[in-house]
């Protein structure tokens, strides 16, 4: 196949940061691409190079076979470029059509031609199969839907360059197939797809060669049939991940946490019984919308529930906001930790303290030092890789941001952490540390809950299952009997043996 995207010695430097040294790229027509390598290792400076968002200190960057400078994200999309974020760039009031079609609106004498704007997007969406309707507002959409538009959007442009960021991190497998369907067919045109994920199964699934990153710098490129996962994950991190779920023999211990048909109305979750014990990490499995999240959220006070009782230590309580929840020792680490976890703005330091203020207190003043201290403690233990306390925390990876998360509940002495997706958009080595966490948590006497919709994570983590199936649990699965199967049964509705 013919080349048609070459990154040859590419280097970006920001002050006090060699973001990238060397790097190659090689992307060719009608191909799926997979670039991958842990958080820091340079994915996204290099996608922001190619897309014109930064300029390159140096090298060279070649497409269908003329030298380039990229100076612009626009230049890059008349180029025939297109980059689909892992946050989208969508604008939610106005319709899929408009979307599509922002700054290309058709005209005719000076007036916007609405009608064909209209028949033009729906025409893209239907030669891809795509059950959208392009009348409405993309606000009405789900996640996977709104995924689907900026794909159209890029072949809108007639792209031949196609880069996706995590695009599945938030869809449902079903929807993740679909995806997949659509790269294909992408494919199929000669378009060329730049794949970014954190999932390895999805790499074996859908792309053909990879390139990989580590801490700014080229490793290498392969092609997908001749490498197995465990060389995969030797490349990305320049060791042999020898065991990604780290064992525990803790005690399990007395019941702490008790919850008795507690539901929404019937809206997502109907009454969910379970039970958590001192030093177990309970585990919480199901599709999209089977109703795990919102029953955490319940618990935590974030959402009213319309019925059921909640019991910690044998005794009823009673909770109301998240204030209640905190107060009784239960901490909350969301799946969406940039919107609902962490002040981004706001340092380290700051972060780990807000919700226990109280206890750095002197005479009403915050003490500083105090302040610095555990912030620090906390870095220390948890590994968190930063420069300093008083760095911001939108400028931290996904894995130190989940640690500065976790250190705000450890300091509030929670003593039950439920922990919703918590891996999700962090890679394979801070995937280790945080699963080692989990386990010295339980070592010390605390009770985890996991959420997670990774089946080989769950499984690897949890000493019990639940899994939920709309908006039930389906049934409880002890750790020696673990399967994929007999799991997958329970989430799909195949299977049901209530707690």
């Amino acid at each position: 196949m013919e080349d048609i995207l070459r990154l040859r010695k590419i280097n970006k430097s920001f002050p006090g940061v060699k973001a990238l040294t060397d790097v190659d790229l090689t992307l060719k027509k009608g191909e799926v691409h997979a670039l991958v390598g842990e958080n820091g290792a340079g994915k996204s400076t290099l996608m922001k190079t190619i897309s014109g968002a930064y300029k390159k200190d140096s090298g060279s960057i070649w497409f269908d076979g003329k030298e380039v400078e990229v100076t612009s994200p626009k230049q890059s999309e008349l180029m025939g470029i297109s980059i689909i974020y892992q946050e989208l760039n969508l604008i939610e009031r106005i319709t899929v059509a408009e979307n599509v079609f922002t700054g290309r609106y058709p005209l005719k004498h000076g007036l916007v031609q609405w009608g064909k704007m209209t028949r033009d997007a729906q025409a893209l969406f239907d030669e891809f199969d795509l059950k959208i309707d392009a009348k409405r507002l993309v606000r009405s959409l789900t996640m996977a839907q709104k995924q689907m538009v900026e794909i159209i959007k890029a072949v809108s442009i007639n792209a031949k360059v196609i880069i996706m960021d995590e695009p599945t991190s938030s869809l449902s497998s079903k929807e993740t197939e679909s995806l997949f369907r659509i790269i294909r067919k992408l494919k199929a045109n000669g378009v060329a797809v730049v794949f970014i994920t954190h999932r390895l199964d999805e790499i074996f699934a859908v792309c053909d060669r990879m390139t990989v990153l580590r801490d700014g710098h080229y490793i290498g490129e392969r092609d997908i049939q001749s490498i197995t996962k465990s060389e995969m994950i030797a490349m990305m991190i320049g060791r042999e991940l020898t065991q990604q779920y780290p064992e525990r023999s803790n005690e399990i211990g007395e019941v702490t946490l008790e919850v008795k048909n507690i539901s929404d109305g019937g809206k997502h979750v109907n009454d969910v019984s379970f039970s958590a014990r001192r030093g177990e990490v309970l585990g919480f499995y199901g599709l999209v919308g089977a109703g795990r999240t919102e029953t955490m959220r319940m618990i935590f006070g974030v959402d009213p529930k319309a019925g059921g009782q909640v019991f910690l230590h044998g005794k009823e309580i009673h909770l109301k906001s998240p204030r209640d929840a905190i107060g009784h020792g239960i901490g909350f680490i969301t799946e969406n930790r940039r919107d609902e976890g962490l002040f981004l703005r706001s340092s380290v330091r700051v972060n780990t303290v807000m919700v226990a203020l109280g206890k750095i207190l002197s005479h009403g003043f915050i003490n500083y030092k105090k302040e610095a201290e555990v912030s620090q403690h906390y870095v220390d233990k948890l590994r968190t890789a930063t420069p300093s306390i008083n760095q911001k925390a939108m400028f931290l990876s996904g894995g130190n941001q989940q640690k500065v998360v976790l250190s705000k509940w450890l300091f509030s002495d929670s003593e039950i952490i439920i922990f919703d997706e918590p891996t999700r958009g962090i890679d394979v080595g801070a995937r280790r540390e945080i699963y080692q966490i989990i386990n010295d948590l339980v070592a010390d006497g605390k009770t985890v809950v996991v959420v997670s919709s990774d089946m080989e994570e769950i499984m690897g983590v949890s000493d019990r299952i639940l899994v939920m199936y709309e908006g039930n649990v389906a049934g409880e699965v002890q750790k020696e009997d673990f399967s994929q199967s007999l799991i997958t049964e329970y989430a799909v509705g195949e299977r049901t043996q209530p707690v």
